[in-house]
C-alpha cells in the first residue's frame, strides 16, 4: 500500500508561510528523566512565547500517551514508537511554522537522532534540549509517585532505573535543574533562539 502513497505537497510554501505568519517553525526537544524538569520548563517557555505572540504548542509525553499513542506498552520497542510518532507529529507542527515545543523522556539516542534526521530532511529547525538532573534529585523530587511505584515494584521499564536512559552527547541546551531554576533555564533557551535567529 505505502507504494501507492504520493506526497501530496500544498499551494504555500514554507517560505510564504514563513513570511505570513512572521515567524520560523523548529521542534524544541525537551528530553531528560522523569521528574527532571522538562514539562515544567516547557509549560513556563509556552506562556512566554505565546505573550511575544509568537504561535507555539507544546507536546506533552503524558497527553499524547492519553490520545495518540494509548495503545503503546512502556518496554524499549514501545518507547521508540512513541518518540517515532511524536516525531513524525513534532515534523508537521514545525512545517506550519509552529515553535513546538516536545517534553517526553526519549531514553533512547539512536531514536532522538532518527527524528534530527528526520526534521533535517525536510529543511526543518530541531534543538536538543537536554533536561539534566541526577536520579537521586528527580526520586526525591518524584510528583507523581512513580519511582516509589517503580522501587515497589509496581511499575516496570522505567527509564533511568530499569531501562536505560542515554543522555545526550552534544544538546544544543544543556540545563542542569538541579542547580538552576525554571525563569533561568528559559532565559537560556529563549537566549539560544534569539541567536539562531528563531525568535
Amino acid at each position: 500500500m505505502a507504494n501507492n502513497l504520493t506526497f501530496h505537497p500544498g499551494s504555500v510554501s514554507a517560505s510564504d508561510r514563513t513570511v505570513l505568519l512572521k515567524q520560523k517553525g523548529v521542534t524544541i526537544w525537551f528530553t531528560g528523566l522523569s521528574a527532571s524538569g522538562k514539562s515544567t520548563v516547557a509549560c513556563a517557555l509556552e506562556k512566554i512565547l505565546l505573550h511575544q505572540g509568537k504561535f507555539t504548542y507544546r507536546l506533552d509525553g503524558d497527553n499524547i500517551r492519553l490520545g495518540l499513542n494509548k495503545d503503546l506498552a512502556f518496554d524499549a520497542i514501545s518507547q521508540a514508537e512513541n518518540v517515532r510518532r511524536i516525531g513524525e507529529v513534532a515534523k508537521l507542527f514545525t512545517d506550519a511554522c509552529c515553535i513546538t515545543l516536545v517534553a517526553f523522556i526519549s531514553p533512547f539516542r539512536v531514536a532522538r537522532e532518527a527524528v534530527r534526521r528526520l526534521h533535517e530532511a525536510a529543511g526543518l529547525g530541531f534543538i536538543e534540549v537536554f533536561v539534566d538532573a541526577p536520579l537521586s534529585v528527580v526520586e526525591q523530587r518524584d510528583p507523581k509517585g512513580l519511582y516509589k511505584k517503580v522501587h515497589a515494584g509496581e511499575i516496570q521499564d522505567f527509564p533511568g532505573i530499569s531501562l536505560p536512559y542515554e543522555a545526550p552527547e552534544n544538546p544544543q541546551v544543556h540545563l542542569r535543574t538541579a542547580e538552576c531554576n525554571v525563569a533561568e533555564s528559559v532565559e537560556a533557551i529563549t537566549e539560544y533562539l534569539m541567536t539562531h535567529h528563531y525568535l
